[in-house]
């Protein structure tokens, strides 16, 4: 498809729009991916909903722990809708356009909503920090004011690191070509398509999102090594295993979160040849995660599955 331009020559953008073309190399039968796309997004918030709405109505579950679950799921649903809609329009009625604002919107929401992740993430590592370490002053450290201003740190944290990566994405002259190869407005591949020399803004759109989000794994990282040493001072197994229980479920989706960020920030480095393996990388970490953390927390919590059986046997009662 050819590039739209603007009638000025005098604008900083001539491109009006880009044109998401999906997957590479499977351009022909990607539209097929569509119903699994479709199932995992409305697991994905069918999940969460699930999730809040147990948290809401089981009294026990109104602890600090199960609360940052809650903003967690709020967080998941939020980046799944940022994504989602956008991808199956584009496979089942072919809207593959996006006007520059939009674009550039999408960005800035996706940087906004993994950063938050991240941070909810460490807020959790601190909440099993002080319970396991110091569980005599956890009832006041870890407060609902503590709960509230960490969510609002986050939101603000995020929300104002995040602005100047659209901003200078938008500050390229787009020229010429305005087709993705992506099923979204992703930070490396808009800046790819600018005419100019984009080398000095990728920097600095680099280091602001790791000042923005870079020091919460190492945090992390620090607070399950305290963890980890309180814990094995214990002289029982059976308390051992108990508080390791606690955190396993965090530790699983802080793993898989982690792991992919850092492979996918390797992979546009290295600029492999197959322009498949990145885009795939990039939709599995802002796909999954929403999706995972649910049913992980579901599988190995025993206190929210009761909480799952006390809310359906409630609304059996009620029918």
């Amino acid at each position: 498809m050819s590039a739209s331009f603007k009638g000025s020559n005098s604008s900083k953008c001539q491109v009006s729009e880009f044109i998401l073309m999906g997957f590479p190399g499977i351009h022909s039968w990607q539209h097929w991916l569509s119903l699994p796309l479709a199932l995992l997004y409305l697991s994905t918030i069918g999940a969460n909903i699930l999730i809040l709405t147990t948290i809401y109505q089981d009294s026990s579950l109104k602890q600090p722990m199960y609360l940052f679950l809650g903003i967690l799921s709020v967080v998941d649903m939020g980046l799944s809708t940022t994504i989602m809609p956008k991808i199956l329009a584009n496979f089942w009625f072919d809207a593959k356009a996006i006007r520059l604002p939009e674009c550039f919107a999408q960005i800035y929401a996706i940087h906004c909503f993994v950063g938050m992740e991240s941070g909810v993430f460490l807020c959790m590592a601190f909440d099993r920090y002080v319970a396991i370490c110091h569980p005599l002053r956890y009832p006041l450290i870890v407060t609902n004011s503590f709960i509230t201003k960490a969510t609002l740190f986050m939101v603000l944290r995020n929300g104002l690191f995040v602005i100047p990566v659209p901003v200078l994405a938008a500050q390229h002259h787009y020229c010429s070509r305005n087709e993705i190869e992506h099923c979204l407005c992703s930070n490396p591949g808009v800046p790819s398509l600018a005419c100019d020399d984009r080398r000095p803004n990728s920097i600095c759109q680099l280091a602001l999102v790791w000042l923005g989000m870079g020091s919460d794994p190492s945090l992390i990282i620090l607070s399950y090594a305290l963890i980890l040493r309180s814990v094995f001072r214990l002289n029982s197994a059976e308390a051992v295993s108990k508080a390791l229980s606690t955190c396993s479920s965090h530790l699983i989706l802080i793993f898989f979160f982690y792991t992919v960020v850092v492979v996918v920030s390797v992979t546009h480095l290295a600029e492999t040849k197959n322009a498949l393996i990145p885009v795939l990388l990039s939709m599995l970490h802002n796909t999954i995660p929403p999706s995972l953390n649910p049913v992980v927390y579901a599988l190995r919590n025993r206190e929210l599955r009761e909480g799952f059986r006390k809310v359906f046997c409630l609304r059996l009662r009620r029918k």
